[in-house]
């Protein structure tokens, strides 16, 4: 397989093949390891040790998957400055006023610990259901996998956010450091839903949640006690509040963008 190789919808890419194709990646294949086996992940909160084992999906430049790695693997900046690069999503979720839930992520968290950001940030599984090759099929998965982190994270039941009311808008790819350990270097699906729910926050996952206007995001962002995601900041500068203007009349042509944002 080549790094080209398009898979079908319903495959699952190969593990084994990120190895022939990055063989100079640091990457442990195989179950979960505890923080006294492995020595990158120790010290760490033993819930987020077992979640670096979930398999996400590996890209080309183009978002086309390739094979598929631990996000342990896909999060070491020693991969990334290899070229690792894997799929993820970012919902932006608002309520009937038309404002923004953002979460604090949890102390906890093994990347980018107790930072301000969208509502749910997360990957696509490399599973039969979550990956595509397709825009179409790339977007599906996606929109599950959101739905799954929702409930996850923040406790939102699928029928408060079902699969037809997410909207696709655009998919940004960017590189960001979170120490000099861990980072990001994602294709990222960006998915706007427009619902009223009700939360059950996972406190291993969220410390803290806020909804809030433009006018009172632009105020967070003055705040020097105040940190932010590197892709939310991104997001933020240069789309978002435009996307936000138009939520209720305009979104549609914002939707459905074909082209990656490099950013």
């Amino acid at each position: 397989m080549s790094a080209t190789t398009i898979l079908t919808s319903t495959e699952t890419p190969s593990a084994q093949n990120i190895l022939r194709l990055f063989p100079e990646i640091n990457t442990h294949l195989g179950p979960t390891r505890s923080a006294a086996q492995d020595a990158d992940l120790a010290g760490y909160d033993d819930e987020q040790i077992r979640l670096m084992d979930e398999v996400c999906i590996v890209l080309d430049d183009n978002d086309l998957p390739i094979g598929s790695a631990s996000k342990k693997t896909c999060h070491l900046m020693d991969n990334i400055n290899k070229g690792l690069l894997h799929r993820a999503f970012s919902v932006f979720l608002f309520d009937s006023q038309n404002r923004l839930l953002l979460q604090q992520r949890a102390t906890e968290k093994i990347t980018f610990p107790d930072m301000w950001t969208n509502t749910c940030c997360s990957h696509p599984l490399g599973v039969p259901t979550e990956t595509g090759s397709t825009l179409e099929a790339a977007v599906a998965g996606a929109k599950r996998a959101a739905q799954r982190k929702l409930n996850h994270e923040l406790g939102i039941k699928a029928h408060q956010v079902p699969l037809d009311k997410f909207d696709f808008l655009t998919r940004i790819h960017y590189k960001a450091a979170s120490d000099g350990k861990w980072g990001e270097h994602e294709i990222d699906y960006i998915l706007f839903i427009k619902a009223d729910v009700d939360l059950d926050v996972n406190p291993n996952e969220v410390q803290d949640t806020i909804y809030t206007s433009p006018d009172e995001l632009k105020q967070m962002f003055k705040e020097d006690k105040l940190s932010f995601t590197p892709w939310f900041k991104l997001i933020c500068q240069t789309m978002l509040f435009e996307w936000w203007e138009h939520l209720d009349s305009g979104l549609e042509k914002y939707k459905g963008e074909t082209q990656i944002r490099r950013l």
